[in-house]
């Protein structure tokens, strides 16, 4: 029997009903020789430390480093029913297909259930990138050999071993520590979380520690031909910083006033050029991201749910979790079918779609940029637009535009750079003549949303017609002091780019170099969650579309080893997951080289911790351990050193006339809260 082995539910729905397959049973839905059936994401999941051994349960020093000889996971409990459903199924199976999504975490989701249930038959893998019928049924006619993809899975299986290393030995080492040092919560320690916290922790404090600095600028407002326009003053270089402000407003006060009404400026040099900005690639997930922050104000799991839902819900949508914005050359032939798709999805943008020009070919059509899937468009077929919610429509119409906008002209406009003098004052003006709007009749705004400072408002303006030796009239100079600003505090979208482009925080430039040609912290399917665990457990806070670190996030970052939340060495790490992905490493070798990084980490901190006296007191009323002095909010307390395994709790008495101080009764009379 051919068996289809899917993510989830509405995935194995989608394939049989192409398939044909219409015989519903537990789990799964069978044909004459086919069934297909799903996972519910992973139906396994890595062992806890107990479940190498129960005494590794309780949190204490002399059980790290755990390290695990031969690797274990566990039937998840919430979907065992489905594992038994799967088993059984491959255990008929002749043939198996691949059918999950077509990424590393897919490819894991699959080959672990095959491994744990001792599948040795045929392998193929069905690589889709989208859930309509029609890109479905091209999928099953080149279905790709089992061994093609097998490497994504010992990635994903590196990364998750990683992970688990990482977030099982570095948490209980931080958080044992912090109990030494009274802090009673955990301190969660993970291998991308961790170095993302950096990012904000980071920036938070150059906010915190920045020092406005004053400096002044004259907008000088001129007229010639009948026409008003601003020019600039351009201060000699002698008298300002390296970003070219004039710090001392005393040379300011001057240059305003030798700029007097009625002063003539002559035009010593004016220069035009035409710029053509080619039309931005349709969406991968991060610029999706990125963009959906910055002009719907959603976060980066809600923009990745919402992608989510265009692909598998209404199924109007390609696959969304790429880091690719470009389009292979053999999706060519399919442009009129998805552009008459997108025409009766919505028929309002009829005209839109009746004035591109499906013979062009953007920079998009690049199969040499392609990765493991392509650029986020509309399907091939019809979507239903009433079924979507007002924020799904919205994020839809952002990856249609994106779409259409690669058989629109190039935004064509002229550029012209005036230079003038007055009375040895040195002026500029920036002008901008839209040509040919192009692809921005669509959209607005650039990829990178324009900053609303003066110098954008500028060059929006246009200027007279001008020459070399043209005049213009001063009609007024106004002096405007200023301040230099912060940076601005990340937002989701900001978050999401800095861990794609981390390569810019990394100092040495040979590394940083290096790690250019990575995709950064995390992958496009992980950097949202990534995002949210951390808003979850309070290292990170939202306030209004910003992002901050807490106070327990600063004391993270301040506790851990550097390179531990160093961006650039979870960097080097995305880089050894794609060796192994492209055969280039070693699984094992990979695991070997953590373990021993982890064991001398670990080495190192725990000397540090014996080497800090805790304060002598009474002995764990529920397990006769250490216990800790701690801070309660109506007073002092003891607590056990084992604290959240155990709960034991022991009042500090106080002196007559004094409120008394501790968590309770009960816990002073040694019982678990």
């Amino acid at each position: 029997m051919r068996v289809f082995l899917c993510e989830k539910p509405s995935q194995g729905k989608d394939i049989a009903r192409v398939l044909g397959t219409t015989g519903r049973g537990e789990g799964c839905i069978r044909g004459q020789g086919v069934a297909v059936t799903w996972g519910i994401g992973h139906l396994l999941e890595q062992a806890p430390p107990e479940g190498y051994d129960p005494q590794l349960k309780a949190w204490t020093l002399e059980a790290l480093p755990i390290l695990p000889g031969a690797w274990k996971v566990e039937v998840k409990p919430k979907t065992a029913s489905q594992f038994k459903v799967v088993k059984a199924l491959l255990k008929e199976a002749t043939e198996l297909v691949i059918a999950t999504d077509a990424d590393r975490e897919g490819e894991m989701i699959a080959r672990e259930l095959l491994e744990h249930c001792g599948y040795r038959g045929p392998i193929q893998r069905l690589w889709l990138s989208a859930l309509n019928d029609a890109s479905i049924r091209q999928a099953l006619a080149s279905l790709k050999p089992g061994a093609d993809t097998f490497p994504l899975y010992h990635s994903a299986l590196a990364r998750s071993r990683a992970d688990w290393l990482i977030g099982m030995n570095f948490t209980r080492l931080f958080t044992l520590l912090g109990r030494q040092a009274g802090y009673s919560g955990v301190l969660s320690v993970g291998r991308v979380q961790t170095p993302t916290l950096r990012l904000v922790v980071d920036r938070d404090r150059e906010i915190a520690h920045f020092v406005p600095v004053p400096f002044w600028s004259l907008d000088v407002l001129l007229a010639a031909n009948g026409l008003s326009f601003i020019a600039q003053w351009r201060p000699a270089r002698d008298i300002t910083d390296d970003e070219g402000r004039c710090l001392d407003q005393r040379h300011a006060q001057a240059a305003q006033a030798r700029l007097t009404a009625g002063s003539t400026a002559i035009a010593v040099s004016v220069e035009t050029e035409r710029v053509r900005e080619v039309a931005p690639l349709p969406f991968d997930l991060g610029t999706l991201q990125e963009i959906c922050s910055k002009k719907l104000s959603l976060g980066a799991q809600e923009t990745l749910n919402i992608a989510q839902a265009l692909y598998e819900t209404h199924k109007a949508t390609t696959y969304p979790r790429t880091d690719c914005g470009y389009l292979p050359t053999s999706m060519l032939p399919e442009v009129p079918a998805v552009l008459e798709a997108v025409r009766r999805t919505d028929p309002s943008i009829a005209p839109v779609v009746a004035s591109v020009d499906s013979t062009l070919r953007s920079r998009a059509w690049n199969d040499a940029k392609i990765t493991a899937h392509h650029g986020i468009i509309p399907t091939l077929e019809p979507a239903n637009l009433a079924a979507m919610s007002e924020k799904e429509r919205a994020v839809y119409s952002l990856i249609r535009a994106h779409y259409l906008a690669q058989f629109m002209p190039h935004h064509e406009f002229d550029r012209t750079v005036a230079d003038f003098d007055c009375n040895q004052v040195a002026l500029r003006a920036v002008g901008k003549r839209i040509v040919v709007p192009g692809w921005r009749t669509l959209i607005q705004a650039a990829v990178a949303e324009e900053d609303e400072d003066s110098q954008e408002k500028e060059r929006a303006q246009i200027l007279p017609p001008l020459q070399n030796a043209s005049r213009a009239q001063v009609q007024q100079a106004q002096l405007k002091a200023q301040h230099t600003k912060p940076p601005r505090p990340y937002t989701e979208g900001d978050l999401i780019k800095a861990m794609k482009t981390v390569a810019k925080f990394v100092k040495d430039p040979r590394l940083a170099a290096k790690l250019k040609e990575t995709t950064g912290i995390g992958t496009e399917a992980t950097r949202a969650s990534i995002i949210q665990g951390l808003i979850d457990r309070q290292f990170l806070l939202k306030k209004g579309k910003a992002v901050r670190a807490s106070d327990a996030g600063i004391s993270l970052i301040a506790a851990v080893p550097p390179a531990v939340a160093d961006p650039a060495t979870t960097a080097i790490w995305e880089q050894a997951l794609d060796m192994i992905e492209a055969g280039t490493m070693q699984l094992d070798d990979f695991i070997a080289k953590q373990s021993a990084w982890i064991t001398k980490l670990v080495a190192q901190y725990r000397q540090t911790m014996l080497a800090i006296k805790v304060p002598e007191g009474p002995s764990c009323p529920l397990c006769q351990g250490k216990m800790a002095k701690r801070k309660g909010k109506s007073g002092d307390f003891w607590s056990c050193l084992r604290y959240p395994d155990c709960k034991g709790l022991v009042n500090i008495e106080t002196p007559k006339g004094k409120a008394k101080s501790g968590p309770g009764k009960a816990q002073r009379r040694g019982t678990s809260a």
